[in-house]
């Protein structure tokens, strides 16, 4: 996945110690064959009254060697079993914009588009900057 969004990926030791000490209520899914070929990072969410509690699956990944064998759609209905299992209603996502392959699979998937949303991120030094103030 590091290699796919083109940034550093750390030690395998530093991997398998954030996996291990993530945050309380995080949750991982993992398709393996002879090895791991994907997973599905996520967490329930609250939204607030009226909303219908639900997951957020903040990391979704296929190895390129496994894409188009159902690893993904897989664990998209594993997650969904696990949503309807626990009384959740709804599993929240984003996706960019730019990868079509991705972009079919969600549709096929089911998943409607909510174009009315704009996805932020705050991290780094404007996280640290806000949090400070």
């Amino acid at each position: 996945m590091q290699t796919y969004y083109g940034v550093f990926c750390p030690p395998r030791e530093a991997v398998a110690s954030g996996i291990l000490n993530r945050p309380a209520g995080s949750e991982i899914l993992v398709a393996v064959s002879d090895r791991v070929v994907g997973f599905a990072a996520f967490a329930a969410i609250y939204p607030g009254p009226g909303l219908q509690p639900g997951f957020f699956l903040k990391e979704f990944y296929v190895s390129e060697t496994e894409r188009g064998k159902n690893v993904g759609t897989s664990l998209m209905k594993r997650l969904a079993e696990l949503a309807v299992e626990r009384g959740l209603g709804r599993i929240d996502w984003t996706a960019a914009l730019s990868n079509a392959k991705l972009l079919k699979l969600y549709d096929r998937l089911g998943g409607d588009r909510k174009e009315d949303r704009i996805f932020y991120r705050l991290d780094g030094d404007k996280l640290k900057a806000l949090a400070g103030s």
